[in-house]
Order: C-alpha cells, then structure tokens, then sequence
C-alpha cells in the first residue's frame, strides 16, 4: 500500500495495492502489519456501513468523548470527503482536507481522533465503509455546520444544489461555538 501526506499531516490517504485482470481485482483493505509500519492505527472496534444517494451530506460530525479514528472508504460510487482538525493546539487547527474517494480509485482516508468528519455523495448512490477506533457514543456526538464560512470547505455541490442533510446536520454548531480539543 501507498501512504500519501496531505496538507494536514495526520490525515493520510491510503493507496492499496491492486491486482486485477479480465476477472475482477483483489486488494487488502486492512492489514495490522502494514498499517503499523507506516504508523497508522492498528487497533479498530467498529465497523460501519452506509448507503446514500445523490446529494447527501453527512456531516461534520465528531466525539466530544469516545473521540473516534476512522479508516473510510467507499465501494460503490463516489464521494467528496472532508476532515477538519478541532485540536486547538495542532499548527492545522481549523483547516480541513477534501478528497475524493470512490469504488474506481478505491483509495481510503485515514481521519484521525479530534477530528470532525463529513461526506457528500457526487454519483447516483455510494456504498460508505468506515472502521472506527472507538465505538459510537451518541450522547458525546456533535455536528458542525457543514457550509460554516469561517470553514470555507469547498463541497463539490452537483449542480450547485443545496445538499440534502438531516435535522442533526440542518442545525450544525458554527465552528466558532463547537467545542474543541487541547
């Protein structure tokens, strides 16, 4: 596998090897061994699995305890993924990475603990896999407004459509007002 720095640089994308031929392909999504020679994390306690369709955002959500880690990644479609940095300490406080993760270039994100966490789905439908370093806790969760301007993330919007969100993410926090890691 291939580990690619991004402008954060705890956030990375994740290449895996593929073999493939006129039958199909075969890759390793997950390996301990891998993972830890390349200082990614090693120890997940769940994993979850969505399905969205055009136009859905999901998102910016995070732990305010139970914080969680996330491996994501996609295997139908395609989706415009974003990580924002919430440690008030970090030199990337509050600056976010977008990246485009989809079955075709089957690449992954790596979205470490204290970050907030969103997705918006460009294809029809996307299949959304994610491995989690801490379970789900929903009385720590949170939602940050996703079109928050002091953010300024760029969501790739088809058609420059509003995106379709639920009630929890209609009512995000301002980044201003979330709270925040030390």
């Amino acid at each position: 596998m291939k580990v690619i720095d991004t402008e954060i640089a705890d956030v990375k994308i994740i290449e895996p090897a593929v073999f493939g031929d006129d039958r199909g392909f075969f890759m390793e999504t997950w390996n301990q061994k891998a993972f830890a020679e390349n200082d990614l994390p090693t120890h997940f306690v769940q994993d979850n699995h969505s399905r969205s369709g055009q136009g859905i955002l999901r998102g910016l959500h995070f732990q305010t305890e139970h914080t969680q880690g996330k491996l994501v990644r996609v295997t139908s479609g395609v989706v415009y993924d974003v990580a924002v940095d919430l440690r008030k300490s970090s030199p990337t406080f509050g600056r976010w990475v977008g990246v485009e993760l989809s079955e075709t270039n089957k690449r992954m994100l790596w979205v470490p603990e204290q970050f907030a966490h969103g997705f918006y789905v460009v294809s029809e439908s996307a299949d959304f896999n994610y491995k989690c370093t801490d379970f789900y806790a929903p009385e720590y969760e949170q939602s940050i407004a996703w079109d928050d301007p002091e953010l300024g993330v760029e969501w790739p919007l088809v058609d420059g459509a509003p995106p379709i969100l639920s009630g929890k993410d209609a009512t995000g926090l301002p980044f201003a007002q979330a709270p925040f890691f030390s």
